[in-house]
């Protein structure tokens, strides 16, 4: 069987950093784990060729050659999923597809793609291989059981175009034991974190290092510290087997913010080449923490969380969301003034959004608060919210899109970037760092230096930043000199931003006046309704 991988067009979003990344010379920010484990896990005598779509389009080659057409891809990819359906049916070529839009959205896909593998492949997989053994011509195969992941096979790595990526990515571990109500990963993976064996880990890491991969590595768990006792089983043996390699790579990776409460994890950490964690702070305001049962945000003060996991050595990245039920007049900007204060460089900034089948849903839903018809759900930072909220919309919007402005001004992420890697430079582990036996590199590839004189032009020269980031630089050399590198690469992501921002605000402004109109014709509605049931219960007290 000749399977055609495709994976669909990420669009522009706060994650795509498109601005940034073109200065390497990099087409995306991260490859497509999912469907290279989909590859895996299918039969090894099958041919395949992947296309990300993000990096280039397929060919007529490429179509003419395929059997069969695999994809998979999340809510934000829903478009692009539809038209490569839609290209693919007119090649007549029958269609597979899976993964987080699916399984969320089937409804979407019913009648489009021939076979929907949904859940976790691990499971589904299987029958939907044994399917088409039998001739099968369609078939939507589902498991409510969780798969043993110590039991998925290494991702076909090889089959990724690894020079157009900016960072690779592996998996540790799935689910996660929080119950926020928002969220969708509960739902997709369950809330007892399932981890694979650190000797499994390492051989995926072996051939990322075989392959030649030696940049950062996105450990993709949506809580790596989920199971504190297995991620420390990881740690202890990743750390010799970083030393032995010359520490190859550098991680970054996603985690709970209680990981403050715990010195030694992030010391092992640390230890073994992580640079950077994104935390899910969602809001400062300790009511809507409450509200949407994210109490282990609620456990310490989030700002001494935030500034012990900065001075353990791991830079920082943050999530926050405006729109919780309750919330008061002015979050938004509680949530800037937050991320100023904390020195959080990379803040992405949402309005809430009601994801199927999570908690918010279906009480949202009972409450009749839900906009059922609205098509962008889940898309990204700029979509408008999917639901009625406790205050007005429009207040919400306003707020947020000033807040979102207001993160991104050169001159505030410019000072908490600095601000952030001073810091960072007192850890312990950067302040005495262990020898290590990685190569220096002795030049810079022509592309390092072209983003870095970009990086000086724009910020140090054209913008009103020129005074600030040249005294900032110099102090970096003077006080942080190893971290220099990593404090460019963080700055050049201003260049993404900047143009985001404007996206943010057009298309938030004119989906506000869409929401407006709607919300004019369903008081209509309703406002007809209640004429007409008033008539009638005029008419029958007449009669009667």
């Amino acid at each position: 069987m000749r399977a055609l991988l495709i994976y669909p067009v990420f669009p522009k979003s706060f994650w795509s950093f498109e601005k940034a990344i073109e200065l390497i010379g990099r087409k995306a920010l991260l490859p497509p784990l999912g469907l290279i484990t989909v590859a895996a896990i299918l039969p090894q005598e099958w041919e395949f060729k992947l296309v990300d779509r993000n990096i280039r389009d397929v060919t007529e080659a490429e179509w003419e050659w395929a059997e069969i057409v695999i994809m998979s891809g999340m809510i934000v990819q829903k478009y692009d999923i539809l038209d490569q359906i839609e290209e693919a049916k007119r090649r007549g070529l029958k269609v597979a597809i899976g993964g987080p839009y699916a399984t969320s959205f089937i409804q979407d896909l019913e009648g489009k793609a021939d076979y929907l593998v949904l859940d976790e492949g691990e499971l589904t997989i299987p029958m939907f291989i044994e399917a088409l053994e039998k001739g099968e011509a369609s078939g939507i195969y589902r498991s409510p059981e969780k798969p043993d992941v110590s039991m998925t096979p290494i991702p076909r790595y090889d089959l990724l175009e690894l020079d157009a990526y900016s960072e690779m990515s592996v998996q540790f571990s799935r689910g996660c034991p929080f119950q926020c109500e928002f969220c969708d990963i509960i739902v997709l993976y369950g809330r007892k974190p399932r981890t694979k064996t650190p000797e499994q880990l390492i051989a995926e890491l072996e051939t990322l290092y075989n392959l030649g991969w030696r940049r950062t590595i996105f450990m993709v768990d949506d809580n790596f510290i989920g199971n504190k006792r297995n991620v420390k089983l990881l740690l202890k043996a990743l750390e010799p087997w970083m030393e032995e390699k010359g520490y190859p790579f550098s991680f970054a990776t996603e985690a709970s913010v209680d990981l403050a409460q715990d010195q030694e994890l992030m010391d092992m950490m640390t230890a073994c080449n992580f640079g950077t964690v994104f935390l899910g702070i969602e809001t400062p305001d300790e009511n809507s923490l409450a509200v949407t049962k994210k109490f282990q945000n609620t456990r310490d003060p989030l700002s001494e969380s935030v500034h012990k996991i900065i001075s353990s050595g791991l830079r920082v990245m943050a999530g926050f969301i405006v729109g919780f039920d309750g919330e008061t007049t002015g979050a938004a900007q509680r949530v800037v003034d937050f991320v100023q204060k904390s020195t959080i460089p990379t803040a992405i900034f949402s309005m809430l959004q009601v994801l199927p089948d999570t908690g918010l849903y279906h009480r949202l839903k009972k409450e009749g608060r839900l906009l059922e018809h609205n098509d962008s759900v889940g898309i990204n930072q700029s979509t408008l919210m999917n639901f009625i909220p406790t205050r007005p919309v429009e207040e919400i919007a306003e707020e947020f899109v000033q807040g979102f402005w207001e993160l991104y001004d050169p001159q505030k992420y410019l000072d908490r970037t600095y601000q952030h890697y001073r810091i960072l430079g007192e850890a312990p582990c950067h302040k005495n760092p262990k020898p290590r036996k990685n190569p220096v590199k002795k030049h810079l590839e022509w592309r390092a230096l072209y983003a870095l004189a970009v990086i000086c032009w724009r910020q140090g020269i054209v913008r009103k930043t020129r005074f600030s980031f040249w005294y900032y630089l110099a102090q970096m050399f003077i006080h942080n000199r190893r971290g220099v590198p990593s404090y460019l690469t963080v700055c050049a992501q201003i260049e993404h931003f900047l143009e985001y921002r404007q996206i943010v605000k057009e298309q938030i402004e004119t989906q506000l006046v869409n929401y407006q109109a709607q919300m004019k014709k369903l008081d209509a509605v309703k406002a007809e309704a209640s004429d007409g049931a008033r008539a009638q219960s005029e008419a029958e007290a007449i009669a009667s």
